[in-house]
Order: structure tokens, then C-alpha cells, then sequence
């Protein structure tokens, strides 16, 4: 139920993961691996963005921060299945929704606070994600 919810299936994964920018470890890997990967980029670019902002470096903030909302929007949020993921979909699709807002803020007014927030808001997920397991399966419907 859970993985049903999260993709509709791994090309979608795999091509929303190659829209962001990232190529490697993604022709042989799996739908969950794929996931997870999107979760581990995202808390990479807001570590890098968190860097910049404590050196003033404002364009590599920028850039990083832009890569987070990107993983967020178009790479966890554009993969949900909001047809046939129910309610746990459409929490997680206004959680995506939230924090890339909140990160685009970050951005605006140089908050690292804000930044903070959005890795707490999406660890827990990323926690279940991970603790489901690669061996977890679509359902048919998903797929």
C-alpha cells in the first residue's frame, strides 16, 4: 500500500530522478532505490545550501536550494499516485507542496531555521521509506 502510494511505477521514477539531474546509480536501480535516492539528494542539496548560507555564498545557495525543490516537486511529489493512493497520497502530496514552499522562503530570506524544518518534516518519511524495504512491491493497481 505504502509503495503503491509513493510512485505510480519505476520509469516514472526513474524519469522524474533524470529530470533533476542525476544520473548515476539510476539505469539498474529500483523504484524503491529510486525513491530513496530522491530522499538522499534532497537532504544533500539542503546540507550544500545550508553550507553556502553560512559562507555568504549566495549563488551556491540558490542552486542548491532550487535542486531541493526540484527533488521535492518534480521528482517525490509528481510521482505520488493521487488516484488510487487515498488519503496517505494527498498527505503527502500537501507535505511535498509545504515544503517546497518553505524552502523557497529559505531561499528569499536566507532562513536556515526554515531549512531545519523542512529536513524534520521530511525525515520521518524518509525513515518509513527506508524501513519498508527494497523487496516492497507495487500493487497491480500502481502499476
Amino acid at each position: 500500500m505504502f509503495a503503491a502510494t509513493i510512485h505510480r511505477h519505476s520509469t516514472a521514477s526513474a524519469g522524474a530522478y533524470h529530470q533533476i539531474g542525476v544520473e548515476t546509480g539510476v539505469g539498474g536501480a529500483s523504484s524503491h532505490e529510486l525513491i530513496t535516492m530522491l530522499f538522499d539528494g534532497f537532504n544533500d542539496a539542503v546540507a550544500q545550501a545550508r553550507s553556502a548560507l553560512q559562507q555568504r555564498r549566495i549563488e551556491a545557495k540558490c542552486k542548491a536550494i532550487t535542486r531541493a525543490v526540484r527533488i521535492v516537486d518534480e521528482g517525490l511529489k509528481a510521482t505520488l499516485d493521487l488516484d488510487g493512493g487515498g488519503k496517505l497520497a494527498a498527505d503527502l502530496s500537501a507535505l511535498y507542496g509545504y515544503v517546497a514552499l518553505r524552502m523557497t522562503e529559505a531561499n528569499l530570506n536566507n532562513d536556515s531555521a526554515a531549512l531545519d524544518e523542512c529536513v524534520r518534516l521530511m525525515e520521518p518519511v524518509r525513515s518509513a521509506w527506508v524501513a519498508i524495504g527494497p523487496g516492497a512491491t507495487a500493487t497491480p493497481s500502481a502499476q
